[in-house]
């Protein structure tokens, strides 16, 4: 239990740090921003206590709010996808699977792991870039974002994952 402690909370630092101090910069076309923090919140087992994936999302978010200067868009971002993780995991699971089940690509295989990093972080995003915006004056930038960092950040995630399989 300790260790996955301690694994959690690197994988927290680094994922903040990433993306504070290398990805916020990175805006691909004028609409695409890897938010690549979202991996974190997907990366918590089925059997993990929903209390505690909702409150380590918000934490997320806050740190990313507070040195990315989006006042709690982040925030309200991760705690939604945090109380919808547990759903949207269940969605791609067989039934029969260990009730402490990891989401890897090994363990969701690959078809079922892309769909579920797609649904999760296309629900991020629509919350995150809504929030942002918060008017539907310019929808097509709001689209364009929500579908530029959708696939940027899918594509990292995926690529991370793939480095991990190995």
């Amino acid at each position: 239990m300790k260790i996955e402690a301690i694994r959690h909370l690197s994988t927290f630092v680094v994922l903040c740090l990433v993306q504070v101090l290398v990805l916020n910069h990175v805006n691909l076309f004028g609409c695409a921003t890897p938010l690549l923090y979202v991996y974190f919140i997907m990366l918590f087992r089925r059997g993990f206590p929903q209390w505690a994936v909702i409150l380590w999302s918000f934490l997320i978010g806050l740190c990313t709010d507070v040195f990315s200067n989006t006042p709690g868009v982040a925030a309200a971002s991760a705690t939604m996808l945090g109380l919808l993780q547990p759903y949207l995991l269940n969605m791609f699971i067989l039934r029969d699977s260990p009730d402490d089940l990891a989401p890897t690509m090994r363990s969701l295989g690959t078809a079922r792991y892309v769909y579920y990093t797609l649904s999760c972080v296309l629900v991020f995003n629509i919350m995150f870039f809504t929030l942002e915006s918060f008017n539907f004056f310019n929808w097509l930038q709001w689209a364009k974002n929500i579908g530029g960092s959708t696939a940027l950040t899918v594509i990292l995630i995926l690529a991370i994952e793939n480095v991990r399989k190995k």
